[in-house]
């Protein structure tokens, strides 16, 4: 293309003139005519080439990646120098995700232009941004970044996969070369100081590094607070240096009673001195550090003084003496210490601590890790006895006395959550519990003119009575789930969209909203509801999967490709910009924070949420898109799919969610455990095999390496044997084996029948897969293309009638899945999600019967040759007969299958269609409150979600429908 537009480029010129160009090929000047053509010609190539990239980059953002990476090739393989070239070519190859062809490009243009210290910068940029870490120790002296060699060692040594030879060359290494500075005096910056004290931690070398920060070294750590101390706290508890690391954190807390960093370690080396007998010696100081208290009185003695001098301060006192009081408490009791009751009651401590600090609203996250000092006769006093310390006013007409300030009203909600946390919301029956929420939403709507009374408040701003509305809808969930009342789940979700309304900013109000939907199977509402929480950017990692996990399995395809969308964006843009934060760590010297980036990158990468997105996302994609839109095999590898790789990360694998995103006060028994924690992962990685395997599967009968597999006429066919027809690739049978082996350890894990708490994480779909047979048919669907190569009948009929399963999925998805009862709404989100697994498995039947039609169509056209003809038609294509008209039987049973599952759906469409949910009256009245009308509005959201799902999976269905009429052979 390039040679055309020269040529034409040229001949524009020739045309100009009113003779030939004459370019001489001697040592003589050029005519003054050829002189200007080559300039043209040389400017018109330097303008070419970022034409060419820029049309590329065109190419890319417009979806057609093929064509842009041909184009960017053509112009990378002249090699060019000019900047616009080559950093219109960094920008593609970064939208592309292919940041080594970077290096590349810089490589050639510093061979090019070997003294331009701004290529080697970029070449060096580059190297950073892939982790060639070797390769950046290349560049010149002269290059600006020659003086970070040293830390690349330490980056080699934190990338190495062998730890030894981390250990043994790279980390000595970059010791040697900071030593040597060292004993020249050239290190003046706190970053090299950082670096060294980094170098020794890696190597092991406390006392060495204690050295450092404790010698002239480290009097240059000032950029952070008490730097020089905690690192010495660090390396004492590392070398277990009791005496010093209590020492050292009681200097520190004389100084600042309310560091709390401090007081574990305090007490942890009190207790290992006890443990280890140590006693002080006669004469001297007690350690390098100072003295030490190694005995419980001195401590509690010294936890007390700290208390006294609070006490008696006209200021406010702050808080870290009295909860060291309690956290000392808590580890005596563990330990079995008679010295505990040296510190006085736990009811009355904490009824003292709610005495000075319940205003504030950490007081309920303060106290809350100690309630289990009280015993449980202590609960009803404990509550009563802080009751009594809040001021109310006058009861009112409802009955209630409320708060006639913000304080107040602080100290009577953290009353609330506190009896909560005790669990004596719990225990309160259904009439004791709707009472509770009567008081509730009370305070709730009288705090608010507390709010109103702020002239300067922004709109982001929550209400000072929030926690009194979410609690209220806590309690009605707690009634919701005991008694099946689906009255109380629309009331929780009324009170917490009334909530929204006056604080519109109220994360808390969102995610519980978020949850309560998805249980009740509806998908729409949650999309916006996510989006206004402004997730940033970890975030789509740690509280991403509240969204995705819903999405598909509830049949909203188009919010379920939305949702992914959100967090692979992320994911794909974390790789550019860890590398770019890494460049700047060595821009300005921060070397301790590269090796904290390159954990972030690799937290993110194999984290658990990312590979359930991209496998997710390209199921998502076949499901809606293959043999619709493009082939499967086209589908496939836009994809880039290959079936023998396997790209996740098993062995190193990261679970990032955050499950305790929710605000929540339940007691202990009913909060999420470790063994829920571990239990939830265990489902989620099978989960995502059974998935990643179907896909690989998937993939496999679409790829152009795979042949299909030769019949029994074709083996015997000598025609056959000379154009060499291949078998069966083997890797078919091996994904097949393992999808087979994950079968039955899903099946095992799926009896345990693990609940989690409704706050905790969200139950896979993989008990309901199983339950629905989905799983077994989408199995016996793939296994029937290696099962095809034995043309027996009986073989063909043993997954024909597998296959037919698919029936039996429909019939569980049967039955109205909104119906009413009375004025109340029932919702069955189960039957909606039996129904996904139907169109997931239909999709996959139909991809597999389109691979054997491909397998039988050659077979029957044979076949019906020779019966034309009138010769002896071979046994084995007389054995095979059966099987097409097998196959025949099959491909028609499913569309009969599909229409039924139309109609299906047709008709619960119009069952939820015709339900006039916005004329009924949750108590029958004819005026509507506004808490019923927000409850109302929760259901009209339900009723629009299931309807907008029901719609997907009909349009869905009907273009398999379609498809499947092609499946004649």
């Amino acid at each position: 293309m390039k040679h055309r537009l020269l040529t034409r480029g040229h001949r524009l010129l020739y045309n100009q003139r009113s003779r030939p160009l004459v370019v001489r090929r001697d040592n003589a000047a050029l005519t003054r005519e050829a002189l200007i053509t080559n300039v043209f010609i040389l400017s018109f190539m330097w303008f070419l080439s970022p034409v060419q990239v820029l049309k590329a980059i065109g190419l890319q953002r417009t979806g057609k990646q093929d064509e842009a990476f041909t184009l960017a090739q053509e112009v990378a393989t002249l090699e060019p120098t000019d900047d616009n070239s080559l950093q219109a070519l960094t920008i593609l190859y970064r939208e592309m995700h292919r940041p080594e062809l970077v290096t590349k490009l810089y490589e050639a243009a510093v061979k090019k232009v070997p003294l331009s210290e701004e290529y080697h910068s970029h070449l060096f940029m580059a190297y950073a941004r892939v982790g060639e870490y070797k390769k950046m120790q290349q560049p010149p002296k002269y290059c600006y970044y020659y003086s970070v060699k040293k830390n690349l060692f330490v980056l080699q040594a934190i990338s190495a996969q062998d730890e030894k030879l981390s250990q043994t060359m790279f980390l000595p290494l970059a010791e040697r070369m900071v030593e040597k500075m060292v004993k020249e005096e050239k290190i003046e910056a706190e970053a090299e100081v950082q670096l060294y004290y980094m170098i020794l931690e890696r190597l092991g070398k406390c006392v060495e590094a204690l050295d450092v920060i404790r010698g002239p070294l480290g009097e240059k750590l000032t950029s952070e607070l008490q730097s020089r101390e905690t690192k010495c706290m660090s390396l004492y508890r590392r070398l277990q240096r009791w005496p010093e690391c209590n020492s050292l954190a009681h200097k520190l807390l004389l100084k600042n009673p309310d560091d709390w960093q401090f007081y574990p370690s305090y007490f942890d080396s009190l207790f290992h001195l006890i443990d280890q007998s140590w006693s002080p010696p006669e004469e001297g100081e007690h350690c390098s550090e100072g003295s030490v208290h190694h005995t419980v009185a001195e401590v509690a003695s010294f936890v007390e003084e700290r208390i006294l001098g609070e006490d008696g301060k006209d200021s406010r006192s702050l808080r870290g003496p009295y909860l060291a009081r309690l956290e000392l408490m808590h580890r005596l009791r563990e330990r079995g210490c008679p010295e505990e009751k040296l510190l006085g009651d736990p009811l009355e401590l904490m009824v003292q601590f709610f005495g000075k600090f319940g205003d504030k609203p950490c007081c309920i996250t303060d106290l809350k890790i100690y309630l289990h000092l009280l015993c449980p006769e202590q609960h009803v006093q404990f509550v009563n006895r802080l009751g009594e310390a809040v001021p109310l006013g006058e009861q009112g007409d409802e009955g209630f006395a409320f708060p006639e300030d913000t304080k107040a009203l602080q100290r009577h909600l953290c009353v609330c959550q506190l009896s909560r946390a005790l669990g004596l919301h719990h225990a309160l029956h259904p009439d004791g519990k709707l009472r509770l929420i009567a008081e509730l939403k009370a305070h709730y709507r009288h705090g608010l003119k507390f709010g109103e009374q702020r002239s300067d408040a922004l709109k982001t701003e929550l209400q000072f009575s929030d926690m009194y509305c979410l609690m209220a809808a806590h309690v009605y969930i707690d009634l919701w789930k005991e008694t099946g009342d689906e009255n109380m789940v629309w009331q929780s979700l009324g009170v917490l969209q009334e909530g929204l309304t006056a604080s519109p900013s109220n994360a808390q109000f969102k995610l519980l909203m978020l949850l309560v939907y998805c249980h009740l199977g509806a998908f729409e509402p949650v999309v916006d509801l996510y989006s206004s929480l402004d997730a940033k950017h970890v975030q789509h990692d740690t509280i991403g999967f509240l969204l995705t996990r819903y999405a598909g399995s509830l049949g909203q395809f188009a919010a379920a490709s939305q949702s992914c969308n959100f967090s692979l964006r992320f994911f794909h843009s974390n790789q550019k910009d860890t590398s770019e934060y890494i460049i700047q760590a060595y821009k300005y010297g921060a070397f301790e924070k590269i090796p904290e980036f390159i954990a972030l990158r690799n937290r993110l990468n194999q984290s658990l949420h990312f590979a359930q997105v991209r496998t997710e996302r390209m199921l998502l994609d076949l499901f809606l898109e293959a043999d619709i839109v493009l082939s499967l095999e086209e589908s496939v590898k836009a994809m880039s799919l290959c079936p023998e790789e396997d790209d996740i990360p098993w062995d190193t694998m990261r679970d990032n969610r955050d499950l305790t995103v929710f605000t929540c006060w339940d007691p202990k028994d009913r909060q999420l455990t470790e063994e829920h924690r571990r239990r939830s992962l265990e489902e989620e990685s099978v989960w995502l095999r059974l998935r990643s395997l179907t896909l690989r599967l998937l993939a496999s009968l679409a790829s152009p390496g795979h042949t299909p597999p030769q019949t029994p006429a074709q083996q015997n066919s000598e025609k056959a044997n000379e154009n060499g027809v291949a078998d069966e690739p083997p890797i078919l049978g091996v994904l097949l084996s393992q999808l087979h082996r994950t079968l039955q350890t899903a099946a095992q894990m799926a009896e345990k029948r693990t609940q989690y708490p409704l706050l905790g994480p969200p139950a896979t779909r993989l008990a309901s897969a199983l339950s629905s047979g989905s799983c077994q048919c989408q199995a016996a669907a793939l296994q029937l293309s290696v099962h095809l190569q034995d043309l027996e009948s009986a073989g063909l009929g043993e997954e024909s009638r597998r296959w037919r399963a698919a029936a039996e999925i429909l019939n569980k998805c049967k039955g109205d899945l909104l119906e009413m009862k009375g004025s109340k709404l029932k919702t069955r989100p189960s039957l909606l999600e039996n129904l996904i697994f139907f169109v997931e498995t239909v999709c996959i039947v139909l991809w597999t019967a389109s691979h054997c039609a491909k397998i039988l169509r050659p077979l029957k056209t044979s076949l019906q040759k020779k019966k034309k003809k009138k010769k002896d038609v071979n046994t084995a294509l007389v054995r095979s007969l059966p099987v097409v008209c097998g196959f025949q039987e099959l491909t028609g049973s499913l569309q009969d299958l599909l229409t039924q599952a139309l109609e299906y759906i047709k008709g619960q469409e119009t069952g939820i269609t015709a339900l006039q949910l916005a004329g009924l009256s949750l108590e029958g009245n004819t005026q509507v409150s506004d808490e019923e009308s927000f409850a109302k509005a929760a259901m009209d959201k339900v009723q629009s979600s299931y309807l907008r799902s029901l719609q997907e999976a009909g349009d869905l269905l009907k273009k398999r429908a379609e498809t499947i009429k092609n499946l004649k052979i």
